[in-house]
């Protein structure tokens, strides 16, 4: 048997026809009834592969070969590898194979020839932990049976590359068991169209919830060898299930080049074209196209029952979508996630460049700057390669280095995927990586800040701390996160914790949206110049500038409560000091100048004011969204600064007025315990609020008269003073007496153990720590909540004599 349709092909035959194929036969025949469109093809089998080898009297002289190869040092892996190859491409296809291959690309082609794909398939290909990722070759755009049998007889010679040979030699495969089956599909025509990868889970985390999908314009090679920057979106599955907004994040990317076929006599042959400004700055996908995909991925993984890697196409003359391939995703899958491996950087120094992080280790090294992989040198798990894009023709080299920095790529290129799979700290997409450092050069590599990852000049001090989660025991009392960065929701997931009890909005404002809400309201009204001209770029695509301010946020926010959805997250509305709202863009034309912005206007008298009311509706219709169109309920959201009850009851009727009616899908509102009147009044407040958390520093700083960022008075700010931890228990009183929740966010109670034990024996809720303060901070929890059990069984004891 030398073909079969893949109408005819399961999952069962990757013996005959190799992973690749067998998964393309399992999804044309069990989810195109659901909706899946998958391009029809045919398969050569691995019987055909064999006696292609035995006509040829080859086999033996293969094994040979294999059997002469250097397998300490690989110094003859090249030589080796072009003798195979030449051994194949040498051979003859014979008069049987030949009229088989044509006769059934004469039934796909219908009544006149078409292009179809040729794809390599080898037999011990895409098994779960060995993903033959870019191992051997693909042709596009083949017309033509003999172009076609051509195409299949390299593809068979491509079992021999270089890289191909060294990823089995690295998997343990023996060379002679493995046949090469050829795939023959109709071809997509996403060359004027466009095309991606998705993965079913988060790539970097493994959070399982998210999925992410990513594409270019044009062919997707692109994407596959990291030569351009591509549109990133996330998708979280509870939302897509629930028939809800599932997009919690888009994200442009430059898209600078368009790989098409060149219009040459060889219509397979591809160039790399600029791609046009405006399709640079448009992204490649509709909300409705992303969702479709991410139900198809959705499908793809539950048949599969595991996480998948999957490539996608748009054909530009149909407008359809097709799924090309699904392999399964080689590098979560096996991990342990109560094992968590944390990395801390100790100092910085002068930063060198940044980029795309893949993975979330810390490396130092010296650097060795590559344009190719050949003549290397010598290479150790001290070496940081640096060059301008990885392919899969270097990924020989790769396991010997202890990190890779590139200067162009994504987190689906061939260069992130084969970094996660080794285990191999990345850095990509860096723009100008080999400008910015030198040869021979001692940096520090470092991914442990979230999706940025940044290379600092020297060999800084770093700590990497082994943690077991499955050993810690979460308190009564609930220990919760403070975060701000979206970037690092995913990873902080996996810790113990029981939501997060601050999530802090400045922090998105500043990175993500960048504008001041009211120079997008009021746009129109700001002065020319440059300031005008920037929220101009920044924001292209709105016409209603303000969207751009409610979809930034929502997807910030979105994000942190996708992570830990359904656990509880609390967002803390807009806490910045007229100052800080200042340096946002166009802020200097609409904040007025305060001596002492600490204890001017912010929080509460902020929201109802004339002068950011219209800023306070877009903050509102961001929560609206994530809560209501994307689902997450699970957020609940809080006031701060809100100095008297009056003005408490004015922001909860102007939430009301933006969509945001307390109770409404469950929605809870609290507010921050940070002024005395607070505390003093805290029965009348928890008749307006349903939840409390105190923030000691400010309590601290207005409870002592201490402004929190003076140097001078620094040494009398004291959390632990007799006069603040009387405010925080009269707050924890009030709150037991009227049955409203309470926590508190600071860094006390993972500082100083007898601080935990104190709000322990109050009788505190929650308790809500900085990520790297968690950890102690709970077992700080633990052995308060340990003590105050024994001091109550003592209580209870009676008196013996």
């Amino acid at each position: 048997m030398n073909i079969k349709e893949f109408s005819t092909i399961g999952i069962e035959d990757i013996a005959l026809v190799g992973g690749k194929n067998a998964s393309l036969g399992e999804m044309y025949n069990q989810l195109t009834s659901k909706g899946v469109r998958v391009p029809n093809g045919f398969a050569t089998t691995s019987m055909a592969f064999w006696r292609f080898l035995d006509e040829n009297k080859i086999r033996q002289a293969l094994e040979n070969l294999m059997a002469q190869l250097d397998r300490t040092k690989f110094s003859n892996l090249d030589l080796i590898g072009k003798k195979a190859r030449g051994l194949i491409l040498e051979g003859t296809i014979s008069n049987e194979l030949y009229k088989d291959i044509a006769s059934a690309y004469e039934k796909l082609s219908g009544d006149s020839p078409r292009a179809v794909a040729v794809r390599s398939s080898a037999t011990a290909e895409d098994l779960p932990d060995a993903s033959f990722a870019g191992q051997h070759e693909s042709f596009l755009n083949v017309k033509g049976e003999k172009k076609v049998v051509e195409a299949v007889k390299r593809c068979f010679a491509s079992l021999y590359t270089d890289r191909a040979i060294k990823y089995r030699e690295d998997q343990g495969f023996n060379h002679h068991d493995i046949a090469l089956s050829v795939g023959v599909q109709l071809m997509v025509r996403s060359d004027v169209g466009c095309s991606g990868v998705g993965f079913t889970i988060e790539p970097e985390s493994g959070f399982e919830n998210a999925m992410l999908l990513s594409g270019v314009w044009g062919l997707g090679e692109n994407i596959v060898q990291g030569v351009i920057n591509p549109d990133e979106f996330y998708v979280f599955k509870p939302s897509l299930r629930q028939g809800k907004y599932p997009i919690i994040q888009k994200k442009m990317g430059d898209k600078k080049l368009t790989m098409t076929y060149a219009t040459t006599i060889d219509p397979a042959t591809t160039v790399n074209r600029h791609t046009s400004y405006d399709k640079r700055s448009q992204f490649v996908l509709t909300d409705t196209e992303i969702i479709a995909l991410a139900k198809w991925s959705l499908l793809i993984e539950e048949h599969y029952n595991k996480p998948m890697d999957i490539e996608w196409a748009k054909d530009g003359q149909t407008e359809e979508l097709f799924i090309l391939q699904a392999r399964p995703e080689t590098v979560h899958h096996t991990k342990d996630k109560n094992i968590h491996i944390s990395y801390q950087l100790l100092a910085t120094g002068k930063l060198l460049t940044q980029g795309n992080a893949v993975g979330s280790m810390i490396k130092t090294g010296t650097t060795v700057l590559l344009k190719s992989p050949r003549n290397t040198g010598l290479l150790d798990k001290d070496t940081i390669i640096v060059t301008d894009t990885i392919t899969p023709d270097w990924d020989p080299l790769l396991k010997q280095v202890g990190g890779i920095i590139t200067n162009k790529g994504g987190r689906t290129s061939h260069a992130a995927i084969v970094a996660r799979e080794l285990g191999v700290p990345a850095i990509v997409g860096c723009g100008n990586a080999t400008t910015a450092i030198s040869n021979n050069s001692h940096i520090t590599l470092t991914c442990a800040q979230g999706k940025t990852g940044y290379i600092y000049e020297g060999k800084l001090p770093y700590k990497e701390t082994e943690i077991d989660f499955s050993k810690i025991k979460l308190p009564k009392t609930e220990a919760k996160l403070i975060l701000a960065d979206p970037e690092l929701a995913f990873p902080l997931s996996f810790y113990p914790n029981n939501g997060v009890g601050l999530l802090r909005m400045e922090f998105i404002i500043t990175h993500m949206v960048k504008i001041h809400p009211m120079a997008l309201v009021r746009f129109e009204e700001l002065k020319k110049g440059a300031t005008k001209k920037n929220i101009e770029t920044i924001t292209k695509g709105y016409l209603d500038k303000s969207e751009y301010f409610i979809d930034s946020l929502a997807q910030g926010i979105g994000t942190i409560a996708a992570a830990f959805y359904p656990k509880e997250v609390i967002v803390r509305l807009s806490d910045f000091k007229t100052n800080e709202y200042a340096n946002l863009l166009g802020g200097k034309e609409f904040e007025p100048q305060e001596e002492n912005p600490m204890l001017g206007f912010r929080g509460a008298s902020r929201y109802y004011s004339s002068m950011y009311k219209e800023g306070f509706a877009l903050e509102c219709a961001a929560i609206k969204k994530v809560r209501e169109t994307m689902g997450l309920n699970n957020l609940k959201v809080m006031v701060p600064f809100c100095r008297t009850l009056e003005e408490g009851k004015k922001v909860i009727a102007l939430m009301e007025d933006n969509g945001l009616k307390r109770g409404h899908l469950g929605l809870e509102i609290y507010t921050m315990v940070e002024i005395p009147s607070n505390v003093i009044l805290a029965e009348e407040f928890a008749a307006i609020f349903d939840g409390f958390s105190i923030g000691s520093n400010d309590l601290t700083q207005l409870t002592l008269g201490i402004d929190r960022d003076s140097d001078l008075l620094a040494h009398l700010f004291d959390e632990d003073n007799p006069a603040v931890k009387k405010m925080i228990a009269m707050a924890i009183a009030a709150a037991r007496k009227t049955g409203t929740k309470i926590g508190l966010c600071g860094q006390a109670p993972s500082d100083f153990p007898e601080f935990a034990a104190f709000l322990v024996q109050e009788g505190i809720d929650s308790i809500s720590f900085n990520p790297d303060a968690l950890i102690q901070g709970i077992e700080n929890m633990n052995k308060a909540e340990k003590s105050q059990m024994v001091a109550d069984l003592m209580d209870k004891t009676p008196l013996t004599r």
